[in-house]
């Protein structure tokens, strides 16, 4: 069997600082294969389950528990140790209570939180393609990687409320004035603010949105902008 091209370690100093890994340990960490989400903006299964978690103490066990099938990501069994794991993503272990979701909070990109059983089955989907196929179907893409074919009332930029692992799309979230956005990325990575504008894109500024944090205002590209409820968060963020 041909192996997959690519690296599968990486130079501690070079991963980022969201997977929280030690520094001055070994000097290679296994790394993120191409998957759902970007390399910079996931974490691999197996540094999730030893150094985020730390619910293992070693790659030895972190293998056992994947190979076992004991990961479950967003209602799917991965056995990959170089899985990416990204935002929004739902994560369940065989035997561990606890239920997580990849979000970004505190000034970091991503960082699991524990959430109810009813919101397992829950995810929030941004959309970042729309791609005719013929004259009367078109393809959504969103930021996890998936896509769908069928027909979704949505457009680049809104966010949907997916139920997984069926991917049936429950809701469409309109990025638009007056409903509350997520920062994705960037030093405000986690704020929850009210989209006060939504500005068109030119051909030198792209298009950006006007978010209301407090007490002041931040003008920001709309990529890193997730629409997440009307008047609050539609699924557990916290």
């Amino acid at each position: 069997m041909v192996s997959i091209a690519g690296s599968k370690k990486l130079k501690r100093q070079m991963a980022p600082q969201f997977w929280g890994i030690t520094r001055k340990d070994k000097r290679f960490v296994i790394t993120v294969k191409p998957g759902p989400h970007k390399k910079n903006n996931a974490i691999p299964t197996a540094v999730f389950l030893r150094d985020t978690l730390k619910i293992v103490s070693s790659l030895r066990e972190a293998k056992a528990s994947i190979y076992a099938g004991k990961v479950k990501v967003d209602g799917v069994v991965r056995k990959s140790l170089h899985h990416a794991i990204g935002l929004m993503d739902v994560v369940e272990l065989e035997n561990v209570p606890d239920i997580y979701r990849l979000v970004p909070t505190e000034g970091k990109i991503l960082k699991p939180i524990k959430i109810n059983e009813s919101e397992k089955s829950k995810k929030l989907v941004r959309v970042v393609t729309k791609t005719s196929i013929n004259k009367e179907t078109t393809q959504t893409g969103f930021h996890d990687g998936r896509s769908t074919l069928a027909e979704v009332k949505a457009s680049i930029g809104d966010t949907c409320i997916m139920q997984i692992p069926d991917q049936k799309i429950l809701e469409v979230i309109k990025l638009e004035a007056g409903c509350q956005g997520l920062v994705t990325r960037g030093i405000n990575a986690g704020q929850i603010g009210k989209i006060e504008t939504v500005e068109e894109g030119t051909f030198i500024l792209p298009k950006r949105v006007i978010l209301s944090l407090g007490d002041k205002k931040i003008e920001i590209p709309s990529d890193i902008i997730m629409p997440i409820g009307k008047e609050e968060p539609v699924i557990q963020l916290k």
